[in-house]
């Protein structure tokens, strides 16, 4: 398989301050609401894993798998799901975290699916926000960048399930066809 062609869009070093943040944000905004933390696999676990050691407050882990990628370069709005809480979260605080949020169809799934459960409140938390892409109406309550148009890989994203281990987060450059 070919390298995929990328151009560094946002360092470490700026990740982890701007993760640092959102925890303490994070940390204050639900000091005394005991909040279940729900990441969206898989592009979520290196931003989820990092975010949550800056939560200075006590919290709950859940996971949901949820995808409107399915392999591809190009966004489906067809969602797949699986899994869930599998605790009860009828009047608790959730916080729903993404890796990425664009066309909005995996969020506004996963809110539908977890709303239906009675929650206190859901809040989406993302890494990237890639607003000029919203197909659905989602508010995103706490976000660390802007991607713009991009897709982008590194940190837990991916391009066909590769590249979720780089440190960083690059644009991915797209082929120029010949003349």
């Amino acid at each position: 398989m070919e390298r995929q062609k990328f151009e560094l869009l946002l360092t470490e070093d700026k990740i982890a301050r701007r993760i640092k943040e959102l925890g303490k944000q994070i940390s204050d905004d639900y000091a005394d609401k005991d909040p279940i933390v729900i990441g969206v696999l898989k592009g979520c676990f290196i931003f989820m894993a990092d975010l949550v050691r800056q939560i200075s407050i006590p919290i709950e882990l859940e996971f949901i798998t949820a995808s409107s990628y399915n392999g591809s370069l190009s966004q489906e709005s067809e969602v797949s799901m699986e899994g869930g809480p599998r605790v009860s979260i009828r009047g608790r605080h959730i916080l729903l975290i993404e890796g990425v949020v664009d066309s909005g169809y995996t969020v506004r799934a996963i809110m539908d699916k977890l709303s239906v459960q009675e929650p206190a409140s859901i809040n989406v938390v993302t890494l990237l926000d890639k607003p000029e892409c919203r197909k659905v109406d989602v508010d995103i309550a706490y976000k660390g960048f802007d991607a713009g148009k991009n897709f982008v890989i590194g940190y837990g994203l991916d391009a066909a399930q590769r590249y979720r281990n780089l440190p960083f987060i690059g644009k991915v450059v797209e082929k120029k066809q010949p003349v």
